[in-house]
């Protein structure tokens, strides 16, 4: 891995698996617990990503950033996509525990967004930071109340990744010569058009480090009579946000509630009300052939459906901040580290 300079990694042994950590150099083993923040990233991606904001934050807090199963150097293990995310979120707390530590802030970007609202419904948090998160019902296949579209889910899961990019992610492609390359994924769907780094190349490294071997990334498929011909499997990365395996809107009856910070980018091309990667606002725009309309296959309104939860938490005495960064796309503590990392702290008080 390339690391940062005040960046360091050591692997952690658990009784699940054994899971990569990163951690600043400078920070002090004896910061006071409650002010531990650990950093969850999403899919195919791992905690190289994190490394500008880590070194931005405060010298008075500790953080760490964990690769989940199956990404950066933690252990590769197939994923049970029936738990939902809660192998990832379980695999998180088996580490923590290991290092001793009994709760934190915890911050989740995109699928680990998913993975931090799990674990608040499984384990003590001091704080949630979701950052362009995952629908608390899963991606695809749900009406806006999150109800299913399909019994099977169809068109969720890992018959939705693109079979080339799959195939490039295996062959460590590096190159920006198609649209389905790792780096022109980063381009068009990570970041805005607008953002420039002399650090892509990190950036695409991380995204190599997904591990496609089977029960991990994208996963498995069954046939189904729905449009588009599959629904959801039961194994592997894309089937564990799959509508009949995970659900989180039950943070709502979170007692007692942790604050929650809501980060995201108004030109998200991944979460979003009319995203990009979601197969039925695909076949809306044509480019999926044999849509069957809205009334049977509607687009899945992300970001309304995070805002209907998040609501109803703040409704029920919660304490829930939304920030929307203008122009920034799916990484804005890429794009907006200053002011992503500002908040970040304002959260933890």
């Amino acid at each position: 891995m390339t690391l940062l300079p005040g960046i360091s990694s050591w692997q952690v042994q658990t009784p699940r698996l054994k899971v990569a950590v990163l951690g600043r150099e400078a920070d002090s083993p004896d910061t006071a617990p409650q002010r531990t923040v650990v950093l969850v990233h999403g899919n195919v991606s791992s905690a190289l990503f994190w490394q500008e904001a880590m070194l931005a934050l405060p010298a008075d807090l500790r953080v760490l950033a964990v690769d989940l199963r199956g990404f950066g150097d933690s252990e590769v293990r197939p994923v049970d996509a029936t738990r939902g995310l809660r192998d990832y979120s379980d695999d998180v707390h088996a580490a923590l525990t290991a290092m001793g530590i009994d709760t934190a802030h915890l911050v989740g970007w995109s699928m680990g967004g998913g993975v931090v609202m799990q674990y608040a419904l499984d384990y003590p948090v001091l704080s949630l930071t979701l950052q362009a998160p995952v629908s608390p019902y899963g991606f695809g296949g749900t009406r806006r109340d999150g109800t299913a579209l399909t019994a099977d889910d169809a068109g969720c899961g890992g018959g939705g990744a693109n079979p080339d990019f799959v195939q490039r992610l295996r062959d460590r492609d590096t190159s920006d010569e198609a649209q389905t390359s790792p780096r022109s994924v980063f381009r068009s769907g990570y970041v805005s058009p607008n953002y420039t780094t002399e650090r892509e190349d990190l950036w695409v490294e991380s995204m190599l480090t997904t591990s496609t071997e089977p029960g991990n990334y994208p996963g498995d498929l069954v046939a189904s009579a729905n449009w588009p011909g599959f629904g959801a499997g039961t194994v592997g990365v894309l089937n564990t946000m799959a509508p009949k395996h995970f659900n989180v809107s039950g943070i709502v009856n979170l007692e007692p509630k942790p604050p929650i910070l809501w980060v995201r980018g108004d030109v998200d091309a991944i979460v979003s009300d009319a995203s990009f990667y979601d197969l039925n606002y695909l076949g809306e725009l044509g480019v999926i052939p044999g849509w069957p309309g809205a009334d049977v296959a509607p687009a899945q309104q992300m970001v309304s459906q995070t805002r209907d939860v998040l609501d109803a938490y703040a409704a029920a005495g919660g304490q829930v901040r939304e920030l929307v960064f203008e122009g920034v796309g799916h990484a804005p503590h890429l794009e907006r580290p200053a002011e992503f990392c500002s908040a970040l702290v304002e959260l933890i008080g």
